[in-house]
């Protein structure tokens, strides 16, 4: 498949679109400073702002599906989406944040005594943005959450997956890997199972 990787010089992005590549895809990686997209077969790397959906135009078209991989904070939601559509792009698939998630019945991650306030800002323009994801009536788009700790390059193929609870192992931590979360990522773009919907992976 023709990918689209927006955010493909940040952690995660880097990670997806290795993870693309590994397995054949045609990728094309979209960052502002393209020289840090990660390189191999299959990659091209492409200079583009989603602030600006004009360059991101011929980046879009003619791909079987986009990836966003951008802070939050970094982005307007209905301009982003907007481009995503016009391009008439089949799928969407965001990368989100823990922050949406349930940590119990009613309650939100984001809404826990101990969430760290450094992060609220962008976990709150998360929520906003699956919110105006849900909303949205003519977009095959998919939502997925890591674990809280979204951190580490170990790549070991084991993980859970689940919905809209927060992941907790057995050991009571609540995590995954960049390379672990890119391969739930990339599954989901070969065999959609969560279409118009978030899902979240962890160990």
């Amino acid at each position: 498949m023709k990918i689209t990787v927006l955010g493909a010089s940040g952690r995660a992005g880097s990670e997806i679109v290795k993870e693309l590549a590994r397995r054949g895809h045609q990728v094309t990686g979209v960052a502002r400073n393209p020289a840090r997209i990660p390189v191999g077969d299959g990659i091209t790397p492409a200079g583009g702002d989603v602030s600006a959906p004009a360059t991101l135009a011929p980046l879009l078209n003619g791909a079987d599906a986009v990836v966003s991989a951008i802070m939050f904070l970094d982005t307007d939601p209905a301009t982003l989406i907007g481009a995503v559509k016009s391009a008439g792009v089949p799928r969407y698939l965001v990368v989100g944040g823990a922050g949406s998630l349930d940590a119990a019945p009613g309650l939100k991650v984001i809404d826990t005594p101990g969430f760290p306030e450094i992060y609220k800002a962008e976990a709150t323009a998360g929520v906003r943005f699956l919110d105006h994801l849900r909303a949205e009536a003519g977009l095959d788009w998919t939502f997925l959450s890591p674990s809280a700790v979204f951190e580490g390059s170990t790549r070991t193929g084991q993980f859970r997956l689940g919905r809209d609870a927060l992941l907790v192992g057995a050991d009571g931590h609540s995590a995954i890997s960049f390379p672990d979360y890119a391969i739930a990522m990339v599954d989901e773009i070969e065999q959609p199972q969560h279409s118009r919907g978030r899902f979240t992976v962890g160990y």
